[in-house]
């Protein structure tokens, strides 16, 4: 028998959880599946921080299930996007996605065509979010931005004075508000040559 996981979820108080958990557990049954767990979550469909369902995806990766029912897809992430990842996941993990109001079986033929599309979209939004962002770069650069950190602004000399007059890393880390790494690597750079500082 396959281990079933539920998630429900109802974006205001006045919604009922218990109206969709009904369907999903009557579908269950019909199914021969075995509920395990159940994942609940009373928050507005745009909102990203959704602890059942962080919880419910813990619990996938550690194998605690063999399919994942919902009472409509819509349920399940807060944008289509989200929902490509989240099913997109659950097929890297060899667990079925059921809906019960779009009638979705990924353990069917049909179902399995979708998980193929759906990974191809998952993939090819990765595809343009990396190509966005190298973009954007590229851009920056073209424009006289700096890319990545500002380089820290600290006095070396004084830096090595105080190493020499006994004052350890981590109290020139808390005085010069740096981690005891940069500090480190202050004190080892390269010092210019009696050559360099002529020219």
């Amino acid at each position: 028998m396959k281990r079933a996981a539920i998630y429900v979820r109802v974006s205001t108080v006045d919604q009922n959880l218990e109206t969709q958990l009904l369907d999903v557990r009557l579908m269950a049954s019909q199914r021969g599946l075995e509920i395990v767990c159940e994942y609940r979550d009373r928050v507005s469909g745009a909102k990203a921080r959704r602890p059942g369902l962080d919880e419910m995806m813990r619990d996938a990766r550690r194998g605690k299930f063999d399919v994942v029912l919902v009472w409509a897809s819509d349920r399940l992430a807060r944008s289509v996007v989200h929902f490509l990842q989240v099913l997109d996941e659950l097929n890297h993990l060899s667990i079925e996605f059921v809906s019960f109001r779009e009638q979705i079986d990924t353990g069917a033929a049909l179902g399995r065509a979708i998980v193929v599309i759906v990974g191809a979209i998952a993939e090819l939004e990765r595809a343009l979010i990396v190509e966005r962002v190298r973009s954007g770069m590229r851009r920056a650069k073209l424009e006289g931005q700096r890319i990545g950190r500002r380089p820290l602004d600290l006095d070396r000399e004084a830096i090595l004075s105080e190493r020499q007059r006994g004052q350890s890393l981590g109290q020139l880390a808390r005085t010069y508000r740096v981690s005891r790494t940069t500090i480190h690597r202050v004190l080892h750079e390269h010092a210019p040559t009696s050559q360099e500082q002529v020219a």
